[in-house]
């Protein structure tokens, strides 16, 4: 298949979410919510193979985005699947996805308290038995090159400023949500600049 062909079915989807795809973890039947879908790069897979998609994002901007390509590329789904909401308070009742996506999203909390707000509000909306998949900004490798600004909030070396995870803050979190890590925590730094960790977690039934 070309590199065209290629981008038209998956479209600009995330490395690691296409890694879950390729281990069998996402199957057709799933329920998947992208909290915090943004333009929709990790929904087009999805939309063309017919799953049950829906999406949050605080950008209405976005959302309508979203909606004009499921329009297009999934056309028996309700736009109403999208909405403009924030992540912490989503319309989605409890336990309403097998699948959730929190791709570059949690990084954004301002402090302590939204962070747990942003996560246990992506949890809730989790089946027992479902997968969340989470790529989110890390200290992991770059812990002398960062500087503190507030709490867990730090200046990365490409100039973001970010709200940062560490290995011990993930654990802890699986444990409190009572989650099982399904894989082992992977991290990428870039080149010194920044670091981005994949965290995929089960929902205990």
């Amino acid at each position: 298949m070309s590199p065209p062909a290629l981008r038209e079915q998956f479209g600009d989807i995330d490395i690691y979410l296409f890694d879950q795809l390729l281990r069998g973890r996402i199957a057709p039947g799933m329920r998947i919510l992208d909290a915090g879908c943004g333009s929709g790069r990790n929904l087009v897979y999805f939309l063309r193979q017919g799953y049950e998609v829906f999406g949050v994002d605080l950008d209405a901007r976005c959302v309508n985005e979203v909606r004009r390509m499921a329009a297009v590329l999934a056309p028996n789904l309700p736009a109403e699947n999208f909405r403009a909401e924030a992540i912490e308070s989503m319309s989605f009742p409890a336990a309403f996805a097998d699948l959730v996506i929190s791709s570059a999203v949690l990084h954004f909390a301002r402090d302590d308290d939204q962070f747990r707000g942003m996560l246990h509000g992506t949890w809730r909306v989790l089946k027992p038995g479902g997968v969340l998949f989470c790529r989110l900004a890390s200290s992991i490798g770059l812990e002398d090159q960062i500087q503190r600004r507030e709490g867990r909030r730090f200046l990365l070396p490409d100039g973001s400023e970010r709200y940062l995870v560490d290995e011990a803050l993930l654990s802890k979190a699986a444990n409190d949500l009572g989650g099982r890590t399904i894989d082992p925590l992977k991290t990428t730094v870039v080149q010194n600049q920044r670091s981005m960790t994949t965290w995929v977690m089960r929902k205990g039934i």
